[in-house]
């Protein structure tokens, strides 16, 4: 909940605002330190075809990201064409535009793996294994709801789902924590210019 209220309040923060960099490293302060006072967290295995474990999983949840950022930004196309989808997409991307990318760029990395440890390595494991992906999925797009934004909130549905789906084969947050950082710093650098050249 005080992660949620967090997240509200940064993006109610102008762009570049000393306030917005505050709060969200707040945010991820509140997010990592939820995780680690649950308990150990694991960073999982990649499996081969007969199921051993033999590596560290790392190119799979790399691909995994750069397929879903090829699918995000087929879908910009879609949504720069409806006005009220575009809007709240540039509601987010201003902070790239309009702020210091650099720190914007350290701020997204930085919460992409709070985010990762919390609601797929804390968050999953307090669930349990019955329903684990669901839950968690849905818990991560209910905080989310509180931004207001309807396009955060299915943006966190979707790669809730994905990387719930990874934590629950995998077994730990590394695969999560790479496919959400591939996705968010991918998406930070290429949907402003892609967005703006649609317009």
């Amino acid at each position: 909940m005080v992660g949620s209220v967090l997240l509200a309040i940064g993006l109610t923060r102008p762009p570049g605002a000393t306030s917005f960099y505050v709060v969200t490293l707040l945010l991820a302060a509140v997010w990592t330190g939820g995780a680690f006072a649950s308990g150990p967290l694991h960073l999982g295995w990649a499996h081969t075809r007969t199921g051993e474990r033999h590596a560290r999983p790392i190119l799979q949840p790399f691909l995994l990201g750069v397929l879903i950022v090829a699918i995000f930004c087929a879908g910009a196309v879609l949504v720069a064409q409806v006005p009220f989808l575009r809007d709240l997409v540039n509601n987010v991307l201003d902070y790239a535009r309009f702020a210091s990318l650099p720190v914007v760029a350290v701020i997204t990395l930085v919460n992409g793996i709070a985010e990762e440890l919390f609601f797929r390595g804390a968050m999953f494991a307090a669930i349990g294994r019955r329903h684990a992906v669901i839950i968690s999925t849905a818990l991560y797009g209910l905080a989310t709801m509180a931004t207001g934004n309807l396009m955060l909130v299915f943006a966190a549905i979707v790669l809730g789902f994905v990387t719930g789906l990874q934590r629950r084969v995998t077994g730990g947050i590394l695969a999560p924590i790479i496919t959400h950082l591939t996705w968010s710093m991918s998406l930070l650098f290429v949907l402003p210019p892609l967005l703006t050249a649609l317009a």
